[in-house]
């Protein structure tokens, strides 16, 4: 047993969380298990929470910037943890990821534009893109024996003959769970340098990663891609404070950062949460014994799944994930349409997933699992599909 219980149920609903309380709004019912965004159902250690209240009971709650403290923090988990520190000029703050993608959009490329991602991949990648009036070019991942890996042929050819300006990359990768290698993460730099394509780097799920396979950040690389970089950083998915919408937008090249600020001002953004600012400060100086203990306990989730998708799913193939605490999972074997998958899911077994679709249109019969969750909730869940699945099955 170690320190913090990963097994409490705690009850979500009526606290505005868009993860439960949204099911009637978005779905059209009130009882749909949710394993769907990305977002954790665990409670945060007293450590961190005593810190957060400490700063409400000083019960005023003004404008606020990050001082050296700050910094510290950041530098304290980067170097602990990975093996690199960033000097404080390079850090912009954003409200949350999507905000900084969005707004990086626009500082770096002009309307019409290509930009590529690589999909199946979080969704907000192509939406931003799409809805700043880039265009959007998709090296789709290459899927082979249950495992996917970058074509990087491919993106080369399609970077050279589409003008790509910017590449929006995932690492680790959302929803395909790899965890780059340091040898596939320098090939992409050696294009992106090559082509000058700016590299957008999200690395959110940096902290998960499982046995056998190691984080490797672009900031770890040779120093040369930094003059193309700009990594999205955040204790949002570590910590789950996503409502705090802490997000660090670190550009070592001062002419990009510049041209990063210059969007920012745009938008008129100027001072980040106060809550979020707290978050990185002390969760990356306090949390360390919790995300340790946390990673486990989910890659202890993830196993449990593996077992139970091959012993009563034998059509399905789930993607063993190398990191992110979320599972790939391919239901094409048994031969349903996209339509009869969905109905399956929601109207069925009563889950509330994300479908494959919305990761883009090739991975229609793929459906992305939130495993953070106590063990009985996925528990739950799985032994609902397989009475669906069971049901369905017997009734054609």
């Amino acid at each position: 047993m170690g320190k913090y219980n990963f097994d409490e149920v705690i009850d979500r609903h009526g606290t505005d969380c868009l993860k439960y309380d949204f099911g009637m709004k978005r779905k059209g019912r009130d009882d749909l298990l949710p394993l769907w965004v990305a977002d954790m159902d665990f409670r945060l250690p007293d450590e961190i929470l005593d810190e957060f209240h400490k700063r409400i009971d000083h019960g005023i709650f003004g404008y606020t910037d990050p001082l050296d403290e700050y910094f510290a923090a950041m530098n304290h988990w980067f170097s602990t943890r990975y093996g690199y520190t960033i000097e404080p000029e390079w850090v912009t703050l954003g409200a949350g990821i999507v905000y900084a993608l969005g707004t990086s959009v626009r500082a770096f490329t002009e309307e019409g534009d290509a930009m590529m991602v690589m999909q199946p991949v979080y969704y907000p990648f192509s939406e931003v893109i799409k809805n700043d009036g880039r265009r959007l070019v998709n090296c789709q991942l290459r899927y082979e024996n249950n495992h996917y890996s970058i074509d990087f042929e491919k993106m080369e050819k399609m970077i050279r003959e589409e003008g790509v300006k910017a590449l929006i990359f995932c690492n680790p990768h959302n929803p395909v769970g790899r965890v780059w290698t340091r040898e596939e993460l320098e090939r992409v730099a050696q294009v992106c340098l090559k082509y000058n394509v700016i590299w957008m780097v999200d690395e959110m799920h940096c902290d998960f990663i499982f046995p056998g396979h190691t984080f490797t950040s672009c900031m770890n690389l040779d120093e040369k891609y930094r003059q193309i970089l700009a990594l999205y950083s955040s204790p949002g998915k570590t910590f789950n404070v996503a409502g705090f919408q802490p997000a660090n937008i670190i550009i070592p090249n001062e002419e990009l950062r510049k041209k990063y600020q210059w969007a920012n001002t745009q938008a008129a953004y100027s001072q980040g949460s106060l809550m979020g600012q707290l978050a990185v400060k002390v969760c990356y100086t306090k949390g360390a014994e919790w995300v340790d203990e946390l990673v486990q306990y989910i890659y202890e989730n993830v196993k449990y799944m593996s077992k139970f998708v091959k012993e009563n799913f034998p059509k399905a193939k789930m993607v063993e994930p190398e990191g992110t605490y979320l599972v790939w999972v391919d239901f094409s074997g048994y031969g349903f349409s996209n339509e009869e998958l969905e109905h399956l899911m929601l109207e069925e077994a009563k889950l509330w997933l994300d479908s494959g679709i919305i990761f883009g249109p090739e991975t229609a019969q793929f459906e992305r699992f939130n495993v953070a969750c106590p063990r009985v909730t996925l528990e739950q869940a799985l032994t609902q599909l397989k009475d669906a699945l069971d049901k369905h099955l017997a009734a054609k």
